[in-house]
Order: structure tokens, then C-alpha cells, then sequence
């Protein structure tokens, strides 16, 4: 039986996380998901950037860690939670301003682990970052917070 997402709960929950503390902290949104893809956005800013003007590659791992788990979000049941085990990135171009898009692909999600990968890219499409991350699945584990969201699937 093929689930349907709700949009109005993809709505709901890009809006809670973007709201979240850390999401803040770094200036970053979750514009979109669906099953096995998300889109995150972030407008570089000059505390985003490390002694020698350019992006610190912390913030990449976060974002490509981000976009990475969240395109899994929807593969799961409305029970289930995930968290990340393993993350592995790969820098490829410096980068000093701009806004930068970052989609996240899920490539397999299983009963207990997951691989999804990420990959920032500038206002121009070039690629800044690449990774690759594993994550682990946690039943009964929902949105800390325990927001009213609608539920997932239609």
C-alpha cells in the first residue's frame, strides 16, 4: 500500500525545525521535503566564516548533516525517529558569500539504519560540499518538543 503524505504536516514540521534553536543559531531553513529528498537554505553570514574569510567546513557537516536526515523524514512511520551514527564529508570549493542550497538524498532506508547524502551548491551550482551519512532509526522517538503537528500521512 503506497503512503500519501500530508502537506500540511511537511509544512508544519519544516516550519517547527526552522524555528528550532539550532536552526537559528546557524541561519539555516528547511524549505522542502518529501519522500527521500530535502532542500535546505542558508544566506552565508560573517559569523559563518572562519579566520580566513571563507565558510568554516563546521557549517557545511551541519547543513549536509541537516538536509541528509531530513530526507529520510518521510520515509518513516509517524512514530519513529532518527538520529545520525555517521557522517562523513567531503570539501571540495572555498566559498565567502552567498546563499547556499543544500539537497539531501535518501538512498536506503531500512527497519534500523538508513544512508543518505548531501550536496551544497552555490548560487551558481557549483558544488561546495558533498557527504554522506548513516542513521539510525529510533521507535517511539517523536519531534522533541512534542509539537501539534497533522498527521503525516493522508
Amino acid at each position: 500500500m503506497e503512503r500519501k503524505l500530508n502537506p500540511a504536516h511537511v509544512e508544519a514540521v519544516c516550519r517547527y525545525v526552522s524555528n528550532s534553536p539550532y536552526f537559528k543559531l546557524l541561519s539555516m531553513e528547511l524549505r522542502d521535503m518529501g519522500f527521500g529528498w530535502a532542500v535546505v537554505t542558508l544566506n552565508v553570514l560573517e559569523k559563518h566564516l572562519q579566520a580566513f574569510g571563507f565558510v568554516h567546513g563546521g557549517l557545511c557537516a551541519s547543513v549536509i548533516d541537516t538536509a541528509a536526515f531530513w530526507s529520510a523524514y518521510c520515509e518513516l512511520d509517524e512514530d519513529v525517529g532518527i538520529t545520525t551514527t555517521d557522517l562523513k564529508v567531503n570539501y571540495l570549493s572555498p566559498f565567502k558569500s552567498g546563499v547556499l542550497t543544500v539537497r539531501g538524498h535518501c538512498i536506503k532506508m531500512g527497519k534500523t539504519l538508513g544512508l543518505t547524502e548531501a550536496t551544497i551548491n552555490d548560487e551558481r551550482g557549483r558544488i561546495i560540499s558533498h557527504g554522506t551519512s548513516t542513521l539510525v532509526v529510533l521507535p517511539g522517538h517523536g519531534l522533541a518538543g512534542s509539537p501539534d503537528l497533522p498527521p503525516k500521512f493522508l
